[in-house]
This record gives structure tokens, sequence and C-alpha cells, in this order.
């Protein structure tokens, strides 16, 4: 059903702990599944330090933010702000069905609102802007 990526990220997921000395952290929920996530992020300036995650989430959600985390460990801030589903997808080799599409990207969109709220100050994104880039 899931493919190598998703099986190995969903059973063994390195980032899936309380970050310690983190500089944000945001927490989202994705009501179409009932999933939740916590991010916990370490700055260096503009980038991307440390990256780690705790929350009740199913397996194509733990799978895909944690390989979504380790990904973006020394990305810029700015960077970040321009992924979306279409980079998920990269990560993880393989598109995902559409019922499960916001569970895939909800470590990218938790990340992505945890910068708009502590850094830039801004608007929170929603699934639907994270989904069509």
């Amino acid at each position: 059903m899931y493919n190598e990526t998703i099986t190995y990220y969903s059973k063994t997921p390195l980032n899936r702990w309380v970050l310690p000395e983190y500089d944000i952290s945001f927490w989202e929920e994705n009501r179409t599944c009932w999933d939740d996530l916590k991010v916990y992020i370490k700055l260096d300036g503009e980038t991307i330090k440390a990256w780690s995650f705790e929350g009740d989430t199913a397996i194509i959600t733990t799978a895909c933010a944690s390989v979504f985390g380790e990904s973006i460990i020394g990305m810029k801030i700015p960077e970040i702000l321009t992924l979306g589903y279409s980079y998920i997808e990269e990560l993880i080799e393989a598109p995902v069905s559409d019922r499960r599409k916001q569970a895939s990207v909800l470590g990218l969109l938790t990340t992505r609102n945890a910068i708009h709220t502590h850094i830039l100050g801004d608007k929170l994104d929603t699934f639907d802007d994270v989904l069509k880039i």
C-alpha cells in the first residue's frame, strides 16, 4: 500500500520528539482525519538548525512530517515558505491519494504557520495554500 520511504519513516521517525531549547513551536490539526501535530524549530538566524515534532498522527502524516523535517535542516526561512505539496511528493517519491493529501502536508503547514506566527507576524496558511504549490 505504501512505498519504502513511507514505510521506513512511519516506523522510524528520526525527529519525533520534543526538541530541547527550541526557538519556535506551533500546533496544528487536520480536522479531516483528526491528526494533530506540534513542531519545534531551532534557528540560526534565518536558517533552520534543528526541527522536531510530536503528536497524534497517522502513518502518512508521521512519515511525511519526518522526511520533511530532515529535509529542511540548513534551509533558509524564505525558501520554506515557497514549499508546498509538490515538494512533499518529491520527498516521498510518490503521489498521495486525494483523500490523504492534507495528512501528507500537515508537517509542512505547521512549520509554515510557525514561521508566519512567530517570525513574520502575518496571516496563517491553510491546507489549500500548501496543496496548490
